[in-house]
C-alpha cells in the first residue's frame, strides 16, 4: 500500500518544534519524491547541518516500522546514516537522521556503483544479528514458498535489509550506504544477495545469469544451497505476483516480470 506523502510544513507546529529541538531552526526544506512508505520524507537544512526526517502518523498500520528502524540503527552505523532522534509528538512518529550525500545506486550492467553495492553487502554480512525483535525470513515468506519444507532454507542468524530498491542505496565517491531499514529481518546470510538479484534484473540490462554472477561476489552467497536459491526465487516471484495484482502499474509490472524471469531461470 502506497502512503500519501505530505509536505513537512503540514506537520503540526508542535511536531516541527520537537524535531527542531534536535536539528536547530530549519532554514530550508527539500521534499523527497522517491519512496512509498513514509507520509513525511524531507531533507532539512539548519545551522547545525543537514538532516533527513521521515515519519508516519502514530495510528498508521505500519507505524511499527518506525520502531524497527530506530532499534536497528545503532547496530548498522557505518553502513547507514546515524539516527539523531525519534520524535513522537502530536499524533506523529518521526525519525531524524544525519543526511547523507550521494546518488541512488545505478544497477545497470556497466555501472561502477555495482562494486560498491557488493562492498556494502559484504560489510552488512559482517554485522552480528542484533538482540532486538526482528521478523524472521521464514515467517515473512511462509505463505509464498511452493513447499513448506523450503522454509528451512531461509532460516538463519544473519541481519538482513531485504529491500534492495536502488533508491535505498546511496552511493558517493567512497562507498554505498543503506537507508530505510523498515523491513530488517533475520534469516539466511545469502538472502540479501538474492533480493538484489531481482532488482538487478528489474533495472534492465541484466539477465538472470549475469545478476547471479554479481551476487556470487558476496561472501554469504557462496555457501547458499542451489535448491534454497531456487526455492527463494519461486517464493519471491509469488510475492511480486501478489503485489502486482490484476493490473500492476508499469514499475511494478517490471518487477513482477523480473521475479518471474529469475524463477524460470532457476527451474530450467
Amino acid at each position: 500500500m502506497t502512503t500519501t506523502r505530505i509536505p513537512y510544513a503540514d506537520l503540526p507546529v508542535t511536531a516541527r518544534r520537537a524535531v527542531e529541538a534536535h536539528t536547530g531552526p530549519v532554514l530550508k526544506v527539500e521534499s523527497e519524491v522517491e519512496g512509498f512508505n513514509s507520509s513525511i520524507a524531507a531533507r532539512l537544512t539548519s545551522p547545525t547541518g543537514d538532516y533527513y526526517v521521515k515519519g508516519l502518523r502514530a495510528d498508521h498500520r505500519r507505524v511499527w516500522t518506525q520502531a524497527r528502524e530506530a532499534e536497528v540503527n545503532p547496530y548498522v552505523r557505518g553502513i547507514a546514516p546515524a539516527l539523531v532522534a525519534r520524535v513522537e509528538s502530536d499524533g506523529w512518529d518521526l525519525l531524524v537522521f544525519e543526511a547523507v550525500d550521494g546518488h541512488h545506486a545505478n544497477y545497470r550492467p556497466s555501472s561502477p556503483d555495482l562494486a560498491k553495492v557488493v562492498d556494502v553487502l559484504r560489510r552488512l554480512g559482517e554485522i552480528p544479528c542484533p538482540p532486538i525483535e526482528l521478523r524472521r525470513a521464514e515467517q515473512r515468506l511462509e505463505r509464498y514458498v511452493d513447499r513448506p519444507e523450503d522454509l528451512a532454507y531461509l532460516a538463519g542468524n544473519a541481519l538482513l535489509h531485504t529491500d534492495w530498491n536502488n533508491t535505498n542505496v546511496l552511493v558517493n565517491d567512497q562507498r554505498a550506504q543503506l537507508v530505510d531499514w523498515a523491513w530488517a529481518t533475520q534469516g539466511a546470510p545469502w538472502l540479501d544477495a538474492g533480493y538484489w538479484v531481482v532488482w538487478l534484473i528489474g533495472s534492465g540490462g541484466h539477465e538472470p545469469a549475469s545478476a547471479e554472477q554479481w551476487a556470487a561476489r558476496v561472501p554469504g552467497w557462496r555457501d547458499a544451497p542451489a535448491n534454497g536459491i531456487s526455492a527463494f526465487a519461486a517464493a519471491n516471484a509469488n510475492v511480486w505476483d501478489e503485489i502486482g495484482g490484476q493490473d500492476p502499474d508499469p514499475w511494478t509490472a517490471r518487477m513482477v516480470s523480473a521475479a518471474r524471469l529469475w524463477r524460470d531461470y532457476r527451474k530450467a
